[in-house]
């Protein structure tokens, strides 16, 4: 293992003072001093990383939870299995730290795995047989496929999903740690699982199609979230629902125009079948109302709108219970997961029209034209009973990198799961 220690001294090296490492015999030292310096110490490890290391071990003094922390984060790989030795801190952070390790390493894995190897129905029993690893006996679920979906009124997640050879899904996991089958319902969480987009009809671009087995990034954001609640004694009750579907081109494919008649009777005109993300979420709103739970959070890759706005090293966050969005954003900023609020006003709930329904599920202009991302959350609205249930949604331009840069691995980051966990606790 290389030995990696922390100096709050400037490099006296070859490389100037600005220099993030100096090497010895055994390791480096992090210079971690100045602006900024979580940043600095992801970066030292990002470049460590990209330099071939793969087993190190944190030594020495000043390595607190948030400086290892933001270590591993540039240390994980996209593919590569890398070794950590935590520094010897409280024992109850150290637990914290492995809880919250073995969550973003389960998104790493999920959400990184080819489009082949993902698909709805594996989706959906890989996240029952993560948080059953957690949550035991506590766990019990019900999965519907396929055709189960139209019997049973979901028809957004059906109407995206059935042109793939791969049926979708909707999974509704229950963790009830109270024994208490009348025990109300505390939280709902709610996940985009797209394992594959294709933008349908709407065809993507092969450029901007080729890092689409990241669309699932909001189920496995929302279901990583729920095991590291739980591994902080979470205790109470909190549903999770997925709705899964690859978003593909065939011959019974939903198309432009379609009208889609939803569970709580609201009609949806298809004027862009690439903004199916919003329509799969529906189902899930829909049903994570009916359980008149107080607290409902979403999650999704849902605009590149969000990216346009905020970049990718912040998740963007919407909600008509404005305490609730500052809160999260609060929580945000204290487990190093930025969240920036954008506007979102119930007026927004008019900005797509349609002459053929209540709504269009777009604009037709390119990318839903301005304001997408608040477009796109007023439409989620829509599918919210806001008189019993707060709720706030989570567009996730920051848990997905196309490339590596400075700090991050390519592939998936991991940012959200903690901020949501620290919502549901």
């Amino acid at each position: 293992m290389l030995r990696i220690t922390l100096s709050a001294q400037a490099s006296s090296g070859a490389w100037g003072e600005q220099a993030l490492l100096s090497y010895k015999e055994d390791g480096a030292d992090i210079h971690f001093s100045g602006d900024f310096p979580l940043r600095r110490i992801q970066q030292a490890a990002r470049q460590l990383q990209s330099q071939g290391a793969t087993s190190v071990s944190l030594d020495g003094e000043g390595w607190n939870y948030e400086r290892q922390w933001a270590f591993y984060c540039g240390f994980a790989a996209t593919m590569t299995s890398v070794v950590i030795k935590w520094a010897s801190i409280d024992e109850d952070e150290l637990e914290l730290l492995n809880a919250r390790r073995r969550s973003a390493d389960w998104v790493r894995q999920v959400v990184n795995a080819t489009p082949e190897d993902m698909y709805p129905e594996k989706l959906a029993n890989d996240a029952i047989e993560f948080l059953s690893s957690v949550a035991g006996d506590k766990i019990r679920y019900e999965m519907l496929v396929g055709d189960q979906l139209l019997e049973n009124g979901w028809i957004g997640t059906h109407s995206v999903g059935r042109a793939s050879s791969r049926p979708p899904v909707m999974l509704t996991l229950d963790y009830n740690p109270t024994g208490d089958d009348n025990a109300p319902v505390s939280a709902c969480l709610v996940g985009k699982g797209i394992t594959f987009d294709s933008g349908g009809y709407s065809l993507k671009s092969s450029a901007g199609m080729v890092t689409m087995k990241c669309d699932m990034g909001g189920a496995a954001t929302v279901t990583a979230a729920l095991g590291y609640a739980i591994e902080q004694g979470l205790n109470q009750r909190v549903k999770l629902i997925l709705c899964c579907a690859e978003n593909m081109v065939a011959g019974n494919a939903y198309k432009l125009g379609d009208v889609l008649t939803y569970k709580n009777g609201l009609t949806v005109e298809v004027v862009n079948t690439d903004a199916e993300g919003r329509l799969v979420l529906a189902d899930g709103l829909i049903a994570a109302s009916e359980t008149k739970t107080p607290l409902i959070i979403d999650a999704a890759t849902l605009t590149g709108a969000a990216l346009m706005a905020l970049g990718t090293d912040y998740n963007a966050i919407f909600g008509l219970d404005k305490p609730l969005l500052m809160k999260a954003q609060e929580l945000s900023e204290l487990v190093n997961e930025p969240a920036w609020p954008l506007p979102l006003e119930k007026w927004h709930q008019s900005n797509c029209p349609s002459h053929y329904a209540d709504t269009a599920n777009s604009r037709t202009q390119k990318g839903g034209g301005m304001g997408g991302a608040s477009n796109a959350a007023a439409f989620l609205s829509r599918f919210v009973d806001n008189e019993t249930s707060s709720w706030i949604h989570f567009d996730l331009a920051a848990c997905f990198r196309d490339n590596a840069d400075g700090r991050w691995a390519a592939g998936a980051t991991g940012l959200g799961v903690a901020n949501i966990a620290a919502l549901l606790l």
